[in-house]
């Protein structure tokens, strides 16, 4: 006991989480397998390893905000055109983020703009990047708080330290030009360091009556068309296609056929006595 009590000690004092964790565990398996020395040393740090890499993917993914389809296997070519299978696989190899390219994604709603956007944020985490997805209403929202509120500038820091950055619907809504000019010393600061993803049914020709500001339009474009791929998507909307009503919906869960009623049954039984 004192030993583990000591190993244990040690773990902590080179901030090693998980080996006092599994170290029983670890210590009656070895006394059935009868690892060497070296083996045995190699599981201890592979244990800590795997766990310390599996919960930093799992913050990762939680703090990535991601809705709920995200995974580009499953994405249906047919409801859109645009990007082909090969484009697709070649942007899921993530080779693009080596030199900070951007990628805006646009055509009209429901054509997977936000779709491809989160999927491939979600295959930078599973690649070990830092990537997070935001709406532009969010990322407005946060300059505008982040010197008053400290989640918001947890937030911000988190854009400023990420190596992929998608943000959502932008120029969607009007911004105003305070919030304007933040938006672009964020993009500013990003530039050649991180990676962008902007989704939009608006060409970028058309920012400028969203900015209302035709020089602060034309340098935000410079930063971020600078290294870019344009994905013009088009086709039907997928959630038109798929939608869902309440009755439909209450209809489904009903067992064909109309239920028997208790008079009924009585009825019945009374005529085949």
């Amino acid at each position: 006991m004192i030993q583990s009590d000591n190993i244990k000690a040690y773990c902590m004092r080179l901030k090693l989480t998980y080996i006092p964790q599994r170290l029983n565990d670890m210590v009656l398996r070895a006394q059935q397998d009868k690892p060497t020395y070296l083996e045995f040393l190699e599981q201890a740090l592979k244990t800590e390893a795997d766990a310390r890499e599996y919960n930093g993917y799992m913050t990762r993914l939680k703090s990535a905000k991601l809705p709920q389809r995200h995974d580009l296997d499953e994405y249906d070519f047919s409801f859109s055109s645009g990007i082909s299978e090969r484009q697709l696989r070649e942007l899921r190899e993530l080779t693009w983020l080596q030199q900070a390219y951007n990628i805006i994604l646009m055509g009209p709603s429901g054509t997977g703009k936000t779709y491809i956007a989160s999927g491939l944020i979600y295959d930078a985490i599973k690649a070990g990047k830092k990537a997070y997805l935001f709406s532009m209403e969010e990322i407005v929202t946060c300059l505008k708080t982040k010197d008053i509120s400290p989640s918001a500038m947890t937030t911000y820091n988190k854009m400023l330290r990420a190596d992929l950055l998608a943000i959502d619907d932008i120029m969607l809504f009007p911004v105003k030009g305070e919030e304007a000019t933040a938006f672009f010393n964020l993009i500013n600061t990003l530039h050649e360091k991180t990676s962008i993803i902007i989704t939009t049914n608006k060409a970028p020709t058309e920012w400028v009556k969203t900015l209302n500001d035709e020089v602060l339009t034309s340098a935000l474009l410079d930063r971020l068309l600078y290294r870019c791929e344009i994905v013009k998507l088009s086709g039907k909307s997928y959630r038109m296609e798929n939608r869902k009503t309440i009755f439909d919906s209450q209809e489904a869960r009903k067992k064909p056929g109309r239920p028997r009623k208790q008079n009924e049954t009585t009825l019945n039984n009374n005529n085949n006595q």
